[in-house]
């Protein structure tokens, strides 16, 4: 059984190993696969591995071979998975790998916000704290959590992991989500309308997966509906936001700062108005990559490939 691997180098660039995978096959892992060979490494392929790199439908009509695509995350928008399916391949996805990771990082970013922590240490690296004639300075207004609210949009798994921090900060919780499951044991939690939670909220993270009715979610007239003194936070997908109107928003101090963990087009054109936008904090898609993380990640990967061999496969996006 021959398996591929397309773009095996962002799940392990060299600190985890390929060989419970290797185990099932003959393996080949490409660090990286262009468009234009997507068809030519998959050939002979009984199996195919891909994180981001696409699988088209008339790529997949032409790979007789195929029997079983793997996608090394949990989105797997860069299948078509119809095509797949009436072809009888199996897809399957990693689902809850980077909760945990995911949560964390939210949370690295909105202190980034409140403190400003790098920009200070850079003073301070710099000369500026021993040349100072006081104890103590700041560039940033200094932002305490204990009391100010968060809106979570999108209250599943990592909405809710979100909403378990939000709670050791002392913040309050207010959340919207397709379902609205039982938070009773919340004593800091309400459900509420988009439009309440954005003029209630201090802080507003989204958690919610890229549909056709989220796509530019936020744009210029959502943005104004929230405090100028709020923050917002994406880890989730970058086609969520609007980024002209956000950066318009940030620039005219509409709302007060955002941080952002992904953006509409990956890596970003270098014409990306965020880029050079105020008070707006953007990191390259790195808030699922904790080694933790990655090796949940290949586990379950690895996982999906032995219940399928063993014909009851799991995961399955397009049963």
């Amino acid at each position: 059984m021959k398996i591929v691997v397309l773009d095996g180098y962002t799940l392990n660039p060299g600190d985890l190993s390929w060989k419970r995978l290797e185990d099932h096959g003959d393996l080949t892992v490409y660090d990286r696969t262009p468009p234009e060979l997507v068809y030519e490494r998959s050939a002979n392929a009984d199996i195919v591995f891909t994180n981001k790199t696409p699988l088209n439908g008339e790529v997949i009509h032409r790979l007789d071979k195929l029997r079983f695509i793997g996608v090394l995350a949990t989105g797997y928008n860069v299948i078509d998975v119809a095509a797949a399916k009436g072809k009888g391949i199996i897809v399957s996805n990693v689902p809850g790998y980077g909760t945990s990771s995911v949560a964390q990082f939210t949370f690295a970013l909105l202190l980034e916000l409140c403190h400003r922590v790098q920009k200070h240490s850079d003073t301070v690296v710099g000369g500026r704290w021993s040349a100072s004639p006081d104890f103590s300075y700041w560039d940033s207004p200094l932002i305490e959590l204990a009391g100010k609210t968060i809106g979570i949009i999108g209250f599943g798994d990592i909405g809710s992991k979100v909403g378990d921090l939000a709670t050791a900060f002392g913040m309050n919780i207010i959340a919207t989500g397709r379902k609205q499951t039982g938070q009773e044991h919340r004593q800091n939690f309400k459900w509420a309308d988009i439009d309440t939670l954005l003029s209630e909220s201090d802080v507003v993270s989204l958690h919610c997966p890229l549909f056709p009715e989220t796509q530019g979610l936020f744009n210029a007239q959502r943005l104004k509906k929230m405090k100028p003194s709020a923050f917002l936070i994406n880890t989730s997908r970058g086609p969520l936001i609007v980024e002209k109107d956000l950066a318009d928003a940030l620039n005219n101090e509409i709302i007060a700062g955002a941080a952002l963990d992904v953006l509409s087009v990956e890596p970003p054109s270098i014409n990306n108005p965020l880029l050079k936008t105020k008070n707006c904090i953007i990191t390259p898609h790195i808030a699922w990559a904790t080694k933790e993380a990655r090796q949940k990640l290949m586990g379950v990967a690895v996982n999906n490939l032995s219940e399928f061999i063993k014909g009851r496969p799991v995961n399955i996006v397009n049963a």
